[in-house]
């Protein structure tokens, strides 16, 4: 029940949706590129990727001062199939724009 749940919190805001698709879709994102892509302030992005992580959904990996987000890999069955759904949503696609120098 506690999966759930907290996967049902996670996605109960529309931007995280969105980020939780772009992610997939772009496979490993900087943190900087979300933030831009998205247009939205270094704080509101790190608190809807806290959500994602803390929902299992997300891991994060570093490299140098820069964060990047992907898809947690193994996903459990409900968690992956959440993801799925998602995918078959018409959600308006975000161009990823590249901000970080890689």
């Amino acid at each position: 029940m506690d999966i759930f749940l907290q996967t049902v919190g996670a996605l109960n805001d529309e931007t995280r949706v969105q980020i939780l698709n772009f992610i997939n879709k772009n496979e490993r994102v900087c943190v900087c590129d979300i933030e831009n892509s998205f247009e939205m302030i270094q704080s509101r992005i790190s608190r809807h990727l806290k959500i994602l992580k803390e929902a299992g959904f997300l891991k994060v990996s570093r490299e140098g001062r820069w964060a990047y987000y992907s898809i947690r890999s193994p996903l459990d069955r409900f968690r992956q199939a959440v993801l799925e759904e998602i995918s078959y949503l018409d959600l308006e696609p975000l161009e990823l724009k590249k901000y970080c120098k890689q």
